[in-house]
């Protein structure tokens, strides 16, 4: 008797827009990922898109690898994975209603609604203002209120439901939590891929993800992290801007390997100001080529 077809494994990618998010950058980091590790960590998840890869690859969570750690301030980020690993149909729902009604006076009501408390709503609303605003922008004031103006896109891809099944899917089994990135328990033959807000190039990175911001004390106190994670035995990759304050940090050179990289710039106030620019990859390994 012939067997049923398998079912078709979905391929899982970012469900949101994500300034600096590393889509066009996969190949330059997946090509320089340790050959082998046990633990995957990801503090600053942002889109999460190496951890996608990786789980659609079959690298993580899987006979083949260990347990993924996901993690961010971001609290509506944070509670929109988490409400997707769980269960993402009553967003999925709620996102269609979003697209029905969107126009300019519904996203500013919506984009002025900052004390909710249903985990569907806070997880609909951040979908749907990140699809919607300007260039995916997640920019928010000292109250940690979003404050980014709508975009110009005509026809925004709100609820992309087969993708936000197939996130739940790559979810299972995975932590997703509220996290600083200081306080990651990443241990011997573990990997962590950083992928901190940027230092900002002259005339203009912008750094306000959170409300408490990421500035050069913050910078700093990643890069003594860096070490500690050396000393424990784990592996980590880094990406940064290319700036000398930044090629300061990571000098020494008994620890931190630097490799510059080409990588698009989509953000900036002026259209001359977008295209290709130096990026910094920073690890403590070397990747044999030879392991492919």
């Amino acid at each position: 008797m012939p067997q049923p077809p398998l079912p078709e494994l979905r391929t899982a990618k970012p469900f949101v827009k994500w300034v600096g998010g590393k889509r066009s950058l996969l190949p330059e980091l997946m090509k320089r990922l340790p050959a082998a590790f046990n633990n995957y960590y990801e503090p600053f998840v942002g889109g999460g898109a190496l951890f996608f890869a990786l789980k659609n690859e079959g690298r993580i969570n899987s006979a083949g690898g260990g347990q993924a750690y996901l993690s961010d301030i971001n609290y509506d980020l944070i509670q929109t994975y988490q409400l997707i690993r769980r269960d993402p149909e009553p967003l999925i729902a709620r996102l269609k209603q979003h697209a029905r009604s969107h126009a300019k006076d519904y996203y500013y009501e919506t984009r002025g609604q900052h004390d909710l408390g249903d985990p569907v709503e806070i997880a609909a609303r951040f979908i749907y203002l990140n699809k919607t605003c300007y260039n995916g922008l997640w920019r928010v004031n000292s109250k940690g209120e979003f404050n980014v103006p709508m975009g110009s896109s005509k026809k925004p891809a709100i609820c992309q439901e087969d993708n936000l099944r197939a996130c739940h899917e790559a979810l299972q089994d995975v932590e997703v939590r509220e996290l600083d990135f200081l306080d990651i328990e990443a241990g011997e033959n573990d990997f962590v891929y950083f992928d901190p807000p940027y230092h900002p190039l002259e005339g203009g990175s912008f750094t306000d993800y959170a409300k408490t911001g990421f500035r050069e004390a913050e910078q700093t106190a990643l890069r003594d992290l860096c070490r500690e994670l050396h000393e424990r035995g784990a592996k980590f990759m880094l990406s940064n801007s290319d700036t000398d304050f930044i090629r300061d940090l990571y000098a020494d050179a008994s620890v931190f390997r630097l490799t510059t990289v080409q990588a698009p710039r989509m953000v900036n106030c002026k259209s001359d100001g977008r295209g290709a620019v130096n990026e910094l990859l920073i690890s403590n390994f070397i990747r044999d080529a030879s392991l492919g």
